[in-house]
């Protein structure tokens, strides 16, 4: 099964430790996440359940193209990183 890694400053928030969740798509793997992790998901995902203008996600080191859908593949066994979107100069 992918394992899911939210970031340090996430944990800093809510208590999201590192968790093995089932799917095939991005949303599939999260919300199963989120199921052992109810209080994470309004940190990641806004109201429409597309992932929060701050927040971005790697599958396997590749940042995920399908912000709204989040239908990218998740290969089994893969690393989910779920962390902030920083910017600025």
């Amino acid at each position: 099964m992918p394992r899911v890694v939210f970031t340090e400053n996430l944990r800093r928030h809510v208590d999201c430790p590192p968790v093995t969740a089932a799917g095939a798509t991005l949303r599939e793997v999260l919300e199963d996440a989120f199921a052992a992790l109810p209080r994470v998901r309004g940190y990641v995902l806004d109201d429409q359940g597309e992932l929060r203008v701050h927040m971005t996600v790697f599958v396997d080191g590749v940042q995920v193209r399908d912000r709204r859908g989040l239908s990218d593949p998740v290969p089994e066994g893969a690393e989910v990183h779920v962390m902030q979107a920083l910017s600025g100069g």
